[in-house]
């Protein structure tokens, strides 16, 4: 599994032998059954997740006691509730296995001390990050100009496989719209 993070690290950022045997020694791999809770609400995120294969998704409870999908993941990629892992605080999201799940996982602490040893592990976590943030601007911004429609088919644009993987109520939550509201869209699309 480690042979995945590597190469997806290794592409833009060189690591020398002894960062790469840190890396494999600090990245834990785990494997979950679809469905699993991998972080619950009201805790401090144990870890970053790194996706070798699988879906994960993260969500929280309306104040009507409905799930709502903020963030799905296709591999390969990190996922974690970032905000509240980074400053090691509750979270109000929980992660969740959508598909079994192949993972590599690190604790807060032990990626501090990857950073902290590796100026290259510290250039590539800084990029990760600024990625994340990216994408979560970018989101806010589809979510508030894009109707229905168009986020829906941007969505299928870019990551095809996602209709496959992902159960369409987690989907038209992901989009902001009932799953009702994502069918119609689906049937005028296909017609």
């Amino acid at each position: 599994m480690h042979d995945k993070l590597l190469q997806y690290i290794g592409s833009d950022f060189h690591f020398n032998s002894d960062e790469i045997e840190a890396i494999k020694q600090y990245f834990e791999p785990v494997s979950y059954s679809k469905n699993t809770l991998l972080e619950k609400a009201g805790k401090i995120p144990g870890y970053l997740y790194y996706i070798v294969s699988g879906y994960l998704r993260l969500f929280y409870m309306d104040e009507n006691g409905n799930e709502v999908t903020t963030h799905v993941n296709c591999p390969p990629g990190f996922f974690t509730s970032y905000t509240h892992f980074i400053s090691q605080t509750r979270s109000e999201d929980h992660v969740e296995c959508i598909t079994d799940c192949e993972l590599l996982r690190i604790t807060k602490e032990n990626l501090d001390q990857l950073v902290n040893s590796s100026q290259s592990m510290k250039d590539f976590s800084i990029s990760v990050f600024q990625q994340s943030i990216a994408y979560h601007e970018n989101r806010s911004k589809e979510l508030s100009v894009l109707n229905a429609e168009q986020r829906y088919l941007k969505l299928i644009e870019n990551y095809p496989e996602i209709i496959q993987n992902v159960p369409i109520q987690y989907i038209a939550s992901f989009l902001g719209m009932k799953p009702e509201s994502l069918s119609r869209i689906r049937k005028k699309i296909i017609n």
